[in-house]
């Protein structure tokens, strides 16, 4: 069959895609303020190069005033064949702390079945299949089953804060009938999955002030006010003893999961003990949320986190009481809850709790809505089975328990084509974190499943 000779050529030149991989994950492509913005134009003209060299025409760097630039590139000779719309992203995330890497984190390094590196897996991975499934079929084949436009951005891990109006600006160059995403992760080493839902962001930073200065804790402290604990008083208000939210109506509008993703949730070996294995918690500390499953818990209830209180510091403590405290605290939202009514309820409710008259200003920042769609239809059917074949496991759906910004733009923009989001993550690729790395054996899968998804599409 066709199909074999394509994915014979893919698994032979396997390696030498895993080289380009590492070509691409040699560039310290940081979207970040701070950081060189040259290295994203010089990871932009690398990309523009591999969709060349890899057999796509038409491809250019586009560019939109303040942002970083995206790289597009087409295949549009399958007459009255689906045309895809393939996405991926080429920045990354800061390397964080560099003494906690084990491999120099732009040297990507292979240990043992997995290779190591900032944007290994998120997101230069997510290149890498198209890349090569596409190349896999024009240089066996001369064409593919389908038509595509693949567009690669640049900004991504900063939010995607220009990605609405590039979509407008490019509307009709963009136009699909099916929009591929790749840029998810895996249920686990070895388990394909497509992400049905994501949860998006309500957050807020939070200032308790009481006077203009720190004051000695011995000479000023007990009538005095101390806004630490007035801040700790407030925060721990905001959960009930199982760890649930306690602001008044925050679960009345959550949207249960669809049958049909229960039933995947349900099917899944997805634990308490699996769950304290993969965040490595420690033995003594519990659970909280509720009774619902880890899955439900993860991707379709809202979580609060507090990320950070500040009032001194380990380096400057000293013994006075301060005259601040500051945090920051966020909610991850879940269908049907309303972004800005989440925060402003958080905003209400840390008010309310206010001990001893202290004054508290919250500043809501720009929230991030969630994202769902549901999993029926030929191309969830479709990719569902080229995933399986490629995997030789059952594909799973599953949810997202953070916030990926770019997925609501494309499916507002575009027009209502229905969107799959895959991927090439794992639970263990650390991506954002140290020792970033990506599982060989998944992404040779990964390709391969590319190659039988634009073949499952085509029918």
């Amino acid at each position: 069959m066709d199909i074999e000779k394509v994915i014979r050529f893919a698994e032979t030149n396997f390696k030498s895609n895993v080289e380009k991989l590492k070509a691409l994950a040699r560039i310290p492509s940081v979207s970040f303020n701070g950081f060189p913005p040259e290295e994203v134009n010089k990871s932009a003209q690398a990309v523009a190069s591999l969709l060349t060299e890899e057999g796509l025409e038409h491809v250019e760097i586009l560019k939109l005033e303040g942002a970083h630039p995206y790289v597009y590139g087409d295949w549009l000779h399958a007459k009255g064949k689906p045309t895809l719309l393939l996405y991926a992203h080429h920045d990354v995330q800061p390397p964080g702390r560099e003494e906690k890497w084990k491999t120099p984190p732009f040297v990507p390094t292979e240990v043992g079945d997995r290779l190591y590196g900032r944007g290994a897996a998120d997101d230069k991975a997510g290149i890498i299949v198209h890349t090569s499934a596409i190349a896999a079929y024009l240089k066996t084949l001369g064409s593919l089953p389908v038509n595509v436009k693949v567009i690669i951005e640049g900004e991504e891990e900063i939010g995607s804060d220009h990605l609405e109006a590039f979509l407008e600006r490019y509307k009709e160059k963009l136009q699909a009938d099916i929009i591929v995403l790749t840029d998810t992760e895996n249920f686990d080493v070895g388990v394909p999955a497509i992400t049905t839902s994501l949860r998006g962001l309500v957050a807020a930073e939070v200032e308790v002030t009481v006077m203009e200065s720190p004051k000695h804790s011995g000479m000023a402290g007990g009538p005095l006010a101390d806004p630490v604990l007035a801040l700790s008083k407030m925060l721990a208000a905001l959960v009930d003893d199982n760890g649930r939210i306690a602001i008044p109506g925050i679960y009345d509008s959550v949207r249960p999961p669809s049958a049909v993703e229960k039933e995947s949730y349900d099917s899944l070996d997805f634990t308490e003990s699996e769950y304290r294995k993969r965040v490595k918690l420690h033995d003594s500390v519990e659970l909280i949320g509720g009774k619902e499953s880890i899955p439900e818990k993860l991707w379709r209830l809202p979580s609060l986190s507090v990320n950070a209180i500040q009032a001194s510091s380990r380096k400057l403590v000293s013994n006075v009481v301060c005259e601040s405290a500051w945090c920051k605290v966020g909610i991850r939202i879940v269908p049907d809850m309303d972004p800005q009514k989440t925060g402003e309820a958080l905003s209400n409710f840390l008010k309310e709790k206010a001990p001893w008259g202290v004054e508290v200003k919250v500043t809501l920042e720009q929230s991030a809505s969630w994202w769902a769609t549901t999993p029926e239809g030929p191309a969830f059917e479709k990719a569902r089975s080229a995933l399986s074949k490629a995997f030789g496991r059952e594909c799973v759906y599953v949810g997202q328990g953070g916030t990926i910004p770019f997925v609501q733009p494309f499916s507002t923009v575009l027009g209502g084509a229905p969107a799959l989001l895959i991927g090439v993550e794992d639970p263990y690729t650390n991506a954002h974190s140290e020792n970033e790395s990506v599982h060989l054996g998944d992404l040779k899968k990964s390709i391969n499943g590319a190659i039988y998804l634009y073949e499952s599409l085509a029918e």
